[in-house]
Order: C-alpha cells, then structure tokens, then sequence
C-alpha cells in the first residue's frame, strides 16, 4: 500500500473530522472506552501502545487521558490526518512518535499492544493479512490487539445491500448532511473491501492471533480483541 486513503488528502474532511466521525460510527467514544479498557487487561502501567492509523489523534488522546503512563507509537499514511492527531492531542503528544506511512513503515517494538480502530475495512483481503501479520509479529507474546471496523453479513447481494441501506439510514437519523449520506452510500458501494465477520475472524486467525473475542456490533460494524 502506498497511497493515502481516499479521502484522507482532502483538506475539508481532514478539517471536519473530529465532528464527523462520531456522528458516522455508532458508539464512536464508546468503542475508545472499550479498547482502553481491554487493552489494560493485560498491559503494564508503562504501556508501549502501537496504533494503526493516527485517527486525527481520538483515539490516542482517550488513552492517553485514561492511561497517564502509557506511551504510543502511530502510523498513518496521510499527513494532513497525522498533523490533525498531534494539534488534537495538544500536550499529550509529546507520548506519541508518528511514522507516516503503513505497518512496514512501523519500527519493530516489540509493544505492549495494538490497535486498528476504523482502518481495515479500508484493505482488500491480501492487504488486510498481510497488516495483521505484521503486527501480530511486533507484539509481545500474550500482547492484546483490538480492531473495530465495518464488518457485516453478506451472503448474497440483497443481503449486502440491506446492511447497507440500514447504514445510510443510521446517518440520516443520526443528522448527516443527505450529500454527504450519498457519497457515504458510494464510497461502501463502490470503493470499500469490506469483509463479513467470518472473514474477518479467519484472517485474525491466520495471522496468529488467538483467543478471538468479539465485543463490540452495531450495524455495519464490528470490533474484536485478540491476543499474540
């Protein structure tokens, strides 16, 4: 992978994102809650945290407010996203070194921990092995790996595109801009690999994670943690 994705270059939804994202992810904050609180399961206080994708810097700074001694590692291919990540997190940044790029661009570790919160679904499914392979081997035996990202049944087209319609539906009811909602509806139509939770669960598997669990489902969405 070597192009930012779509979208991402885009000054106007760089700029919005923050307000953006939680009205699109059901659960966005939650789900920042949630992964802090797995992640703590099995980690030390002095946590060394690799995370996938800087987020505009929600992500970090939920962990980073949560967990005072908790340090991270970011990649993420797009720079407008990586200069969003260090303004969110203001003095917080200072517990973050970022790598612009993709997993290969990530130094080895190993770390305590992984996230991939609202990125894989951006990978088609050679893409998507290949990144939890590579992180799967820069974790600590045992490290926990939490990801959330679209993820829903489609076992035929009619089904496929009911879940998506429910999606387009989530965003109008929850105040999305209708042009926005449209390009939303092409974006998952056209331009998103996205798998369906077998699939997903199998590539976890195949990379090497084990002891899968599933916390986290709404609508078109879905989030595991798994274990090195």
């Amino acid at each position: 992978m070597t192009d930012t994705p779509a979208g991402f270059a885009d000054a106007a939804l760089v700029a919005s994102y923050a307000q953006q994202a939680p009205n699109t992810v059901p659960g966005y904050h939650a789900v920042h809650t949630m992964a802090s609180v797995l992640l703590a399961e099995r980690m030390p206080v002095d946590a060394h945290v690799l995370v996938l994708g800087a987020g505009g810097g929600l992500e970090v700074k939920a962990f980073a407010t949560a967990h005072p001694e908790w340090t991270f590692t970011a990649v993420d291919p797009s720079s407008p996203m990586i200069d969003l990540a260090r303004a969110t997190l203001g003095s917080l940044a200072s517990r973050m070194q970022v790598h612009e790029g993709y997993i290969d661009d990530a130094p080895d570790g190993p770390y305590d921990a992984a996230t991939a919160l609202l990125l894989l679904h951006l990978t088609d499914p050679q893409q998507r092995l290949h990144t939890l392979t590579e992180v799967r081997r820069r974790l600590h035996p045992g490290a926990p790996f939490v990801v959330m990202h679209v993820s829903y049944s489609q076992r035929d087209d009619a089904e496929r595109q009911r879940w998506i319609d429910r999606h387009l539906a989530y965003l109008l009811a929850a105040g999305n801009d209708p042009t926005y909602v449209d390009k939303a509806g092409n974006m998952i139509n056209h331009h998103m690999p996205a798998l369906s939770p077998d699939e997903d669960l199998a590539l976890l598997e195949q990379a090497g994670f084990t002891h899968i669990e599933q916390f986290f489902t709404a609508f078109t969405f879905r989030g595991w943690v798994g274990y090195a």
